[in-house]
């Protein structure tokens, strides 16, 4: 951690000394794409309707296969073309063929994840007879890998009470070692497709298929879609570059391409234009003020800045240094013109009350940890959570997200006010992983305290015993969100699907270290794939 010193009050300061920027926004705005013309929509909007009618099709299908074409566009991201025909064909499966999948390991696993994928209850028995019966076999058909990989995907639709599903999980996993699939294993036990961003994996997945009406869908929407996010994204880079923060906030993270990457893993659908722009610019003020708290302000310095959100008063800053009043200023102007914003696009009244109230209670969080650092005082592991998941910035961006993807405002409160369970554990799973992604670096520069650093010393255990311990209570908020997501109303599904996202855009980003202060690696990546380059169609 190095220390400069402020040059008009000497206060000696902190540097996380982030890496700059790596990309070039003015060829950030220079992009363009043949997928705009409108001959690729009018094909896409043809190709749906034959989708339509292969799902129209459904009931004279077998289960197996049913599931698996859902299965698959789920994969591809057409789901969201075709809620209402997957949703009767769940149904429909669900109430009429209670034992649809039940003939082998395979379906039976894949029964069991793709209705509970899609918010309906049903039991793992079935999961569990079969695999009794597996385990008194001699397994020697490699293809009984892919029995193994479902049954492990399957695993993690667990609930807190279902036992069972964890030997299940074990017994796919020694298996999958058995048929030498430990590349396989690798891969999705770091980010099983339960925990991952299927946005982030579509185009993957559709390359190198045969182009069935259904790959060619999926391409053609992904070009076009990333069309509309790179317009998406050049105008949040207007108005970053129209702010003129870089120059003054210099101990802070330029990371506008990555929060707009975030934006899109939570809602990439083209309805959601608005909330991605919206989202973007929280992420954007939730990273800045985070470092305001964490490496820049003084103790007092941080007291005032709480003070003045909390009030909502800009008169509260006067005495405040240049660069921490131009990030309050920031932030009051940008959520006021959000609100304006919202206000005109929903027709509503003035959600700044509520927009004041999640942003006080972020900064109240962060402003714990500080008081933390500056005092020397080492919480308790439950001490840190309970303060943790709101300093996530989760229940602030669950808030933006509600409102962004709710057609009534007055629903979208009312979602958020009686969600917070959920909220809760997706928040926890996004302070969870940023702590295993971040903390390393964080000790080396002498932060405030992790979930593993608390874990190590209230424990006495290593940091390997400690991030164990921290994946194991990642598992355990999975298993509480999913059963908080079956229980939910039906009609709130759809909408706190949204909420469960931000923990797994935070799997993505977390996954392999601080996917936000190194851009260079797999977040890079991402950003060529999903917003930069197209997917080379035929």
């Amino acid at each position: 951690m190095e220390t400069i010193a402020s040059p008009n009050d000497g206060h000696a300061r902190r540097t996380a000394d982030y890496k700059p920027n790596i990309w070039n926004y003015d060829h950030l705005q220079s992009l363009t794409s043949i997928y705009h013309e409108e001959k690729y929509k009018r094909e896409a909007e043809t190709l749906k309707e034959e989708v339509r009618g292969i799902l129209g099709a459904f009931d004279q299908e077998d289960p197996l296969y049913k599931l698996e074409v859902i299965d698959e566009m789920d994969r591809l991201s057409l789901s969201s073309y075709f809620v209402e025909e997957i949703y009767e064909a769940l149904a429909s499966m669900k109430s009429s063929k209670p034992s649809a999948g039940n003939e082998d390991l395979y379906s039976s696993a894949l029964y069991f994840r793709i209705l509970r994928q899609h918010g309906h209850h049903v039991s793992p028995d079935a999961i569990h007879r079969l695999m009794d019966k597996e385990e008194k076999l001699v397994m020697s058909a490699r293809s009984d890998g892919k029995a193994m990989l479902q049954v492990f995907e399957a695993s993690h639709l667990g609930l807190e009470d279902e036992w069972l599903i964890d030997r299940a999980k074990a017994f796919a996993t020694n298996n999958l070692r058995l048929f030498n699939l430990n590349d396989d294993l690798d891969k999705i036990a770091k980010c099983p497709l339960h925990w991952s961003v299927n946005w982030f994996n579509a185009k993957q997945h559709i390359q190198g298929k045969n182009k069935s009406t259904f790959h060619r869908l999926a391409g053609l929407s992904f070009n076009i879609v990333q069309v509309q996010h790179q317009n998406e994204l050049k105008e949040v880079l207007r108005w970053w570059k129209n702010l003129g923060l870089s120059e003054v906030l210099t101990f802070t993270r330029d990371r506008v391409v990555e929060s707009f990457l975030w934006a899109v893993g939570v809602a990439y659908e083209p309805q959601y234009g608005s909330l991605r722009k919206w989202l973007t610019k929280a992420i954007v003020l939730v990273l800045i003020i985070d470092d305001v708290y964490d490496i820049y302000g003084s103790n007092h310095e941080l007291h005032q800045f709480t003070t003045a959100v909390e009030r909502w008063d800009p008169v509260e800053i006067q005495q405040l240094p240049e660069a921490i009043k131009r990030c309050f200023w920031v932030l009051y102007d940008t959520i006021n013109n959000m609100d304006h914003e919202i206000q005109k696009e929903k027709g509503c009244d003035s959600v700044l009350p509520h927009l004041k109230k999640v942003w006080t209670g972020f900064c109240n969080a962060l402003f714990v940890e500080a008081k933390w650092y500056h005092t020397g005082h080492s919480p308790s592991l439950s001490e840190y959570l309970d303060n943790g998941w709101i300093s996530s910035s989760g229940p602030l961006l669950s808030l933006h997200i509600l409102i962004g993807i709710s057609h009534d405002i007055t629903q979208a409160i009312h979602v958020f006010n009686n969600s917070k369970e959920i909220i809760r554990h997706s928040s926890l799973i996004i302070r969870l992983c940023n702590d295993q992604g971040t903390s390393k670096a964080e000790l080396e520069r002498g932060d405030a305290h992790s979930s593993i650093l608390c874990r190590m010393r209230e424990a006495n255990v290593t940091e390997a015993a400690a991030r164990g311990h921290i994946k194991n209570l990642v598992t355990d908020s999975w298993k509480k969100i999913n059963g908080l997501f079956i229980s939910a109303p039906r009609s709130q599904q759809p909408v706190i699907r949204y909420v469960v996202n931000t923990a797994r855009v935070a799997t993505f980003i977390y996954q392999n270290g601080d996917g936000f202060g190194v851009q260079d690696r797999e977040t890079r990546d991402q950003v060529l794939s999903c917003l930069i380059e197209p997917l080379p169609l035929a």
